[in-house]
């Protein structure tokens, strides 16, 4: 057995060991969704970090590094603009401290939001969730070309996640991204110099490559890199798993806490991502990986450090990084859209009473129902990149500006809510299809779905809140008190 699969089994080994040992501890609703609101500010931060940095890092912004230097950095600073926003969200969501973004929906809004929010969430989290399989069957591929095709990696991947997540839930998946946050960075950080230096030092690097790979905007037009910011920046402000973690919390201070090491720790890991994706392009400019540049950052590790036994075990480690990412990114995006089948649909209106092991049943059976859909969605995907971008820009449109709305605009309205979720949801979901491009001029059709489905979602927001009643004190208490 190679040192790849040696370390790939330890991984696999030491994650299962974490979910089982945590698996006698769940015993109630609030243990499996919210890991009994006991998370401290130290594992809040690295599953934050974990559930963030995925396969849409990993794979898709990799991806544009290779082909466009530093400016795929756009993508990564949607993010970082929405995390300093959040430092401001986070101890509210913490005092609200529901389960789900469904929930906080029906409370400020109506119960008509609450399932259109399911909606939206359920297609924006198997989206992402079906690019992870992907992901991970490519590392797969890679470390066993001769037994493993991609295809039946990602099999192999969704079946391991699927187990996983559905074991213990939020506790299970909280704790092991600590593990798998403090592997990545320190791992990542120290490959990054060492990747430079066989590239030739930074000098090297930049004769190497076209000057536009260095400029902030590099060969994308400014449009472009507001089509990268936007979905990422509003996806992070409205994104359900990461509110779900500050549900999570201890208390109010360890949430805001948390979301200082969380904006430390994703600016870092994405600027390195970035950086060694660049340096890759240098050391790997031609052969298979130009061919499938998402796989730059696993190529790098396979075949990045050759040498002595130390370069190869860091290679074998930053391989196994990225597949501890992907995996944890998948169980965090998997399990968040199972909560909502069991708290906004089940509980709410199917079962009200069910006992807490009915509950905890229904809930693993959510997880396997959904990983299946997700499974299905990856046989569909040509770009990992533009899978990523899609499932932003749903969530964006739909979720985020009546998620900020409830916490911070008293005039909106349940009805401009409602609309708002339709609005941004059918339009993102339809934007690519021959219907709009066959009706649209080519100059709008042609651009991505986040312009047009924000503006809509915005303004249905804006007018139907001002020419329909306000929400009555009731509605607002729980959130002027926040």
């Amino acid at each position: 057995m190679n040192l790849y699969a040696i370390v790939l089994l330890v991984i696999v080994l030491t994650l299962l060991t974490v979910s089982l040992a945590r698996l006698g501890k769940v015993k109630t609703k609030a243990d499996y969704l919210v890991a009994g609101r006991s998370l401290p500010a130290f594992v809040l931060i690295f599953t934050l970090l974990s559930s963030w940095i995925g396969s849409g890092s990993l794979l898709g912004g990799a991806e544009n590094a290779y082909k466009h230097g530093f400016a795929a950095l756009w993508q990564g600073g949607g993010g970082w603009a929405g995390l300093l926003l959040i430092y401001f969200i986070a101890p509210r969501a913490r005092k609200f401290a529901q389960f789900t973004i469904p929930d906080l929906l029906e409370a400020r809004y109506n119960q008509t939001a609450r399932l259109l929010g399911v909606i939206a969430i359920l297609f924006t989290y198997t989206a992402v969730v079906s690019y992870q399989f992907v992901g991970g069957g490519d590392i797969l591929h890679l470390i066993f070309p001769t037994v493993i095709t991609a295809d039946l990696g990602k099999y192999i991947i969704a079946a391991f996640v699927i187990v996983f997540t559905a074991i213990a839930g939020m506790a299970s998946v909280a704790y092991m991204d600590v593990a798998i946050g403090l592997l990545a960075t320190f791992t990542m950080l120290i490959a990054l110099p060492i990747l430079a230096h066989h590239a030739g030092g930074w000098s090297a690097i930049r004769t190497a490559l076209p000057a536009s790979h260095f400029q902030v905007l590099g060969d994308f037009s400014f449009v472009q890199a507001l089509e990268l910011f936007l979905p990422t920046c509003l996806l992070l402000l409205g994104n359900q798993s990461m509110y779900q973690k500050f549900f999570s919390a201890k208390s109010e201070k360890d949430a805001t806490r948390a979301v200082v090491g969380w904006i430390i720790g994703t600016v870092i890991l994405e600027t390195v991502i970035v950086a060694i994706a660049v340096v890759g392009s240098v050391l790997f400019p031609t052969g298979e990986v130009h061919e499938r540049p998402r796989e730059i950052l696993a190529y790098v590790g396979l075949h990045g450090f050759n040498g002595s036994a130390a370069l190869q075990l860091l290679g074998a480690l930053l391989m196994g990084a990225i597949f501890a990412k992907i995996i944890s990114t998948a169980n965090n995006w998997l399990f968040s859209p199972a909560t909502n089948l069991v708290n906004d649909i089940y509980i709410r209106y199917i079962s009200p009473e069910a006992s807490n092991k009915k509950i905890l049943a229904i809930s693993r059976l959510m997880v396997v129902l959904l990983g299946v859909w997700a499974l299905y969605q990856s046989q569909h995907i040509d770009s990992v990149l533009k899978k990523s971008l899609y499932a932003y820009t749903i969530y964006s449109a739909a979720l985020t500006p009546v998620i900020l709305a409830a916490f911070f605009w008293k005039r909106v309205t349940a009805a401009a809510a409602v609309t708002s979720i339709a609005a941004g949801t059918v339009i993102t979901i339809f934007w690519d299809t021959p219907f709009i491009h066959h009706n649209v001029p080519a100059v709008v059709s042609d651009r991505d779905a986040i312009f047009p489905a924000l503006i809509a979602s915005v303004l249905s927001l804006a007018i139907v809140s001002l020419f329909t009643t306000p929400p009555t004190p009731s509605q607002l208490k729980p959130f002027s008190e926040a």
